[in-house]
């Protein structure tokens, strides 16, 4: 019997309460059918989450900080092994439970569009392309490359239009432009969704005035209608009651559950579904609709082997070994590598030579696990946090004294007396280590020590750490040594330029996280990460949050000059753009055009660059993007050589969105852009390499 068949088989000899008892995150077992119980709830943004040991990787904005797809595929796969050994050992010993199942409500491609957001961390930046090329990628690792035989099922979050903010989730109203939506906030779905992605989840919030969960314009008009998507639907959790406790769109649980599945949410993450049987009886839904929605779980679980004999199929040999394996641990590191970004570095500074013999470390995040972990994390058996990093890096190869002082709290001020540092304390080089950790952002609830439920209200560096900070720079131009700055977080923290002669941000690194960065300052891993979202110098630069028009917002449609750019990112040598030529001096609908782009390694040392393509139209309108990226390639160029990259861009690259939210090929002059940075003036100010451009005319 096929598969269908089976499904539809089982669907027959099932009661109406059995068949809506499969409609929630917790789906009861039916035994005469053979159908074991199974939770729906698992987490992997950078790890499997919460279920355990599990190999703990940098976050998921550091991972889109690589800018490289075939190691996030990679990084994503090592996952889902781990997942799957998860399952297998926990089925073996009778554990069906939450957090041990197959379908992972992973990744999140929001668009990062205000850097308050708590949760801004766990997405791919502020780009819908590059969010769209990292969550296909992530995608693909999860799920494996047959489509009918899944590895993982990935979830495509939250959809749509949900970046914050935190406090106003279960009642806000997302009102954005058609051009917004379908120029900004909806290209990754649709690429996940036409790269197969297995299920879509719902956001808290309304959009137009529908909850996201029953949106009949976002779930059937586009999603299913436009889009073709076959997958599930998954509410995010309780987001279905807050129909009628929050947005008020209902007034019982029954018309939210009724609301919700007509528009075709297929399972519901909380508490509400149940009521599905007296929404039927009140003809609120038909036993048609409960059906059908019980057909795409039912695939779903099908997919991946749920009623097969345990242990059997592709997947089944996975066991304990490889959780956490001495393999996931040394990638883990080099995805720390890989994502570090040097923003700064005066004089060459970095990395530190022999001479210096005296290291002084001060700040909260220099000994601070949780500076390592971001959200959605799980449990290493050994975090290496900055301070051991450095540690480890000086025992035996350096022979240095390396001295540590917490200097200031991480998420308040400290009595005045405790927090001096004047020349006395002055070694030969000073590492400060600052910034964010998951207590001062993250998801509403889990960020205890913040005030606006994990958001947060300015983007500047905590002021407590920024007064400390400002001793221990001042005492290091007194006396004339160096301040190495290193900051953690998940989203842009604004700092004064003249702060520190060098500054890293490590993002939430991972369990790896401390050896990374000291191989970074030490000189043995060369930085070659970029930023996935603009820095802005002040929080003032900023629209209002609760505003989801684009304009103003990230590289595409900022005119203040930022503090960091997107895509910027230094390195221990030095590259140059020498040329790009285009394969055809205009393109039309349906065509392509090869670009070809030679750089050079100016610099002694062989590493990593990131070439990024962008495209602006000549003659734009008030509210087209400025740039838009629309390829990029991590290469590896040798000191003293140079290569030839070819990019192949489409003619889709150069369309335009238009008021209706179409995409429109606009006949006239665009210019191509290479570049290691986006295209705004002060990208080369901060030290990024002189792009070179190509005219191009596009025909209509």
């Amino acid at each position: 019997m096929d598969r269908e068949s089976r499904i539809n088989e089982l669907i027959s000899q099932m009661t109406l309460e059995e068949k809506v008892s499969q409609l929630s995150d917790t789906s009861a077992a039916i035994n005469h059918l053979g159908i074991p119980e199974y939770n729906w709830w698992n987490e992997c943004l950078h790890g499997v989450a919460r279920a355990g040991i599990a190999t703990v990787f940098p976050q998921a904005i550091a991972l889109a900080a690589t800018f490289d797809e075939d190691f996030v595929e990679t990084v994503a796969a090592a996952i889902s092994d781990e997942a799957r050994a998860k399952y297998n050992e926990g089925v073996k010993q009778g554990n069906r439970g939450r957090y041990w199942g197959l379908t992972f409500w992973t990744p999140n491609i929001n668009i990062f569009r205000d850097p308050r957001w708590g949760r801004g961390q766990e997405t791919y930046g502020e780009d819908p392309y590059l969010t769209s090329r990292i969550g296909l990628a992530f995608v693909r690792g999860l799920q494996g490359n047959d489509t009918e035989n899944l590895k993982l099922a990935a979830c495509a979050k939250h959809y749509a239009v949900h970046s914050g903010p935190e406090k106003l989730r279960h009642t806000f109203d997302a009102v954005v432009s058609k051009k917004d939506l379908f120029e900004t906030y909806l290209p990754a779905f649709k690429a996940l969704v036409d790269g197969g992605v297995e299920s879509v989840m719902g956001a808290y919030n309304r959009f137009q005035g529908e909850p996201c969960c029953a949106s009949n314009y976002l779930l059937k008009d586009i999603l299913r209608g436009r889009w073709g998507f076959t997958g599930h639907v998954v509410s995010d959790c309780w987001a279905i009651r807050d129909f009628h406790e929050n947005h008020k769109i209902t007034a019982t649980p029954e018309e939210s559950a009724a609301l919700a599945l007509n528009a075709g949410c297929d399972l519901n993450c909380g508490c509400t579904y149940p009521q599905l049987t007296v929404s039927l009886k009140k003809g609120l839904v038909t036993e048609e609709a409960i059906n059908t929605a019980l057909k795409r779980v039912l695939r779903t679980r099908f997919k991946l082997g749920m009623f097969d004999p345990p242990h059997k199929g592709k997947y089944g040999k996975l066991g304990r070994k490889v959780i956490n394996c001495e393999k996931h641990r040394k990638l883990a590191l080099k995805a720390a590598e890989k994502s570090i970004v040097l923003l700064k570095n005066d004089n060459g500074i970095l990395p530190l030579d022999s001479n210096a013999k005296k290291i002084t470390v001060v700040g909260p995040g220099a000994a601070n696990a949780h500076t390592l972990f971001g959200n959605y994390y799980g449990v290493s058996p050994r975090f290496v946090t900055i301070l051991e990093g450095l540690g480890e890096k000086v025992k035996d190869k350096y022979g240095i004294n390396l001295e540590y002082r917490q200097g200031c709290l991480m998420y308040g001020d400290n009595n005045a007396s405790n927090a001096e540092f004047g020349t006395a304390n002055i070694a030969d080089v000073i590492i400060a280590v600052m910034g964010l950790d998951g207590a001062i952002e993250g998801e509403e609830g889990d960020a205890i020590a913040s005030d606006s439920n994990g958001d947060r209200a300015y983007i500047e560096l905590p002021p407590w750490q920024l007064k400390f900070l400002q001793k221990v720079s001042a005492a290091g131009k007194a006396a004339g040594k160096p301040v190495i700055l290193v900051l953690t977080g998940g989203s842009p923290i604004a700092i004064p330029e003249d702060i520190a002669d060098a500054v890293i941000f490590a993002w939430y690194p991972g369990e790896m996280g401390g050896a990374a960065v000291a191989d970074i300052i030490f000189g043995d891993t060369i930085p070659s990460g970029k930023l996935p979202i603009t820095f802005p110098a002040s929080t003032s630069q900023l629209p209002p949050y609760e505003d989801y028009a684009m304009k103003g917002r990230t590289y595409r449609y900022m005119t203040a000059q930022p503090l960091y750019p997107f895509g910027f990112g230094l390195s221990y040598t030095s590259f140059r753009f020498d040329s790009i030529t285009l394969s055809a001096p205009s393109i039309s609908a349906g065509a392509s055009v090869k670009a070809k782009v030679t750089m050079s390694n100016t610099g002694k040392r062989d590493a990593d660059e990131v070439v990024q393509m962008y495209v602006s139209k000549d003659d734009k309108s008030a509210d087209d993007p400025l740039s838009s990226l629309r390829a990029f390639r991590r290469v590896f160029v040798p000191a003293g050589k140079t290569i030839t990259v070819e990019f192949n861009l489409p003619a889709a690259a150069f369309e335009t969105v238009n008021a209706e939210g179409n995409s429109v090929l606009m006949p006239g002059s665009y210019t191509v852009i290479a570049a290691d940075a986006a295209p705004v003036p002060v990208s080369v100010e901060k030290g990024a390499t002189v792009p070179v451009k190509a005219q191009i005319r596009v025909n209509g």
